[in-house]
């Protein structure tokens, strides 16, 4: 029995993290656990192949060498199809940069491929046209590059492994490392649990259970024309504390509430309250990473005098309480510690 083909789809744009870590975990499912646990290693339940535009070496977007096994006019047909990450700036369009690749990705699904991305390789299948009207994940970073170019397909800024549209063989993994999130569900799907399992413990992968939400960080958005606005940003950014600093800024514009309101959300993409609320959560997420005031010490330094009131908005926003963020981010740079 042929085994399941697996193809990976880089380009210059891939970061060799994503490419070789899939390649290394997806080519490697059974053998290593044998090994490690038998000294005889057995073959790889799964074909992998890594494909591109080109089958020319190439460097990926960390100067890696990639060596493509194969060039897509080579692959007529795939049982799994995975876009690794394709680097798109936030502020630019990703149409059109991967025609090419678009066009295989739809030749590959009408002949019942699984297509699956990670992080930035969303937009490809985005661009194919095939999630329109469903949900797709990809890394938080790229929520208003998805609202701007696909208005089309819903972008969920907090799951990891998207399986809504699994039904209609369509996966999409979050940022970056959400790739471990889909080799395991890729090698359960194709290989069974046991081997899910098994290749779990020889990698030491987990999944991100909290979701993307507490690792985002908010985009200000100063890039655009409006200098009333960005001056009132930059305002903000040292008086979010004050106790009405919607109407601090509104005051310093010399516009009228509504006026000011419209503008705002024109040029950053925010309301004004909403604004500011995301620039007092960043100030207190890097408190709580920082230092060990107390969550009502931080609420007041912030310009929340209701601890109840910033623990709601911080829950909301952050989507873990101010204590179980300290608790995860804190020591995320202390050296690890034996038990």
């Amino acid at each position: 029995m042929d085994k399941p083909l697996v193809c990976l789809l880089a380009s210059n744009n891939t970061t060799a993290s994503v490419l070789y870590g899939l390649y290394d975990v997806l080519g490697n499912v059974g053998p290593d656990y044998e090994d490690m646990i038998g000294g005889v290693a057995g073959d790889s339940a799964l074909e992998v192949r890594i494909v591109a535009r080109s089958s020319e070496p190439f460097l990926c977007l960390s100067g890696i060498p990639v060596h493509p096994h194969a060039s897509l006019d080579d692959i007529e047909r795939a049982d799994v199809v995975v876009v690794c990450d394709m680097y798109t700036p936030i502020n630019e369009s990703p149409i059109g940069m991967y025609a090419t690749e678009v066009a295989w990705l739809r030749r590959m699904h009408a002949r019942d491929a699984l297509l699956c991305s990670v992080c930035s390789g969303a937009t490809l299948l985005a661009e194919t046209g095939l999630l329109d009207g469903h949900e797709v994940s990809s890394h938080w970073a790229y929520q208003d590059m998805f609202l701007k170019y696909f208005p089309r397909v819903s972008m969920s800024p907090n799951t990891i492994l998207n399986l809504g549209s699994e039904g209609r063989r369509l996966v999409s993994a979050a940022g970056v490392t959400a790739w471990q999130d889909l080799s395991i569900y890729l090698i359960e799907r194709y290989c069974g649990q046991n081997l899910a399992r098994n290749t779990a413990r020889v990698y030491l992968l987990a999944q991100h259970e909290d979701g993307q939400m507490p690792f985002s960080a908010m985009n200000c958005n100063i890039r655009h024309d409006d200098a009333i606005v960005r001056e009132c940003q930059h305002w903000i950014d040292e008086n979010y504390s004050n106790a009405n600093p919607v109407s601090g800024m509104v005051e310093r514009s010399g516009l009228k509430p509504r006026t000011f309101a419209r503008r705002f959300r024109a040029a950053t993409g925010y309301q004004p309250i909403d604004y500011v609320q995301g620039i007092r959560i960043e100030a207190a997420k890097h408190m709580l990473e920082s230092d060990n005031a107390t969550v009502e010490t931080i609420s007041i330094a912030i310009g929340y005098n209701d601890p109840t009131s910033f623990r709601r908005v911080f829950k909301r926003r952050v989507g873990l309480t101010p204590a179980i963020y300290r608790r995860k981010f804190s020591g995320i740079t202390s050296p690890a510690r034996l038990p």
